[in-house]
């Protein structure tokens, strides 16, 4: 996977819940919901012409990096995250809370 070449200002919107990053025009957003100290990762979006680069993953660390300093149990409800990241990034596994999602009508 190749990383971007251009450093990314991930911000943590903590209000609108999600993780993002402006990218010419368009934006890529990690999104999760918080319960008690939970943090249900529920979806992923990068931009087609912005995939393959490294960009959800970036997005991904920077959640799980926040989890970990908040002391977050992580419900990864998203499918990249749960098939893809945590396969290639088992050091987050510990945070990991298995089961189902905070909410139930959020396929993983």
């Amino acid at each position: 996977m190749n990383e971007p070449a251009q450093p990314l200002n991930i911000e943590h919107e903590e209000a609108a819940r999600r993780f993002c990053v402006k990218l010419s025009g368009y934006e890529a957003c990690l999104m999760y919901r918080r319960t008690g100290n939970e943090m249900d990762l529920y979806h992923t979006y990068v931009p087609e012409v912005f995939r393959g680069r490294g960009i959800a993953e970036r997005l991904c660390r920077a959640a799980f990096e926040y989890a970990k300093q908040a002391q977050l149990a992580v419900v990864p409800s998203c499918s990249y995250i749960s098939r893809a990241y945590l396969k290639r990034h088992p050091e987050y596994e510990p945070l990991v809370k298995r089961g189902p999602t905070s909410h139930p009508e959020v396929s993983g």
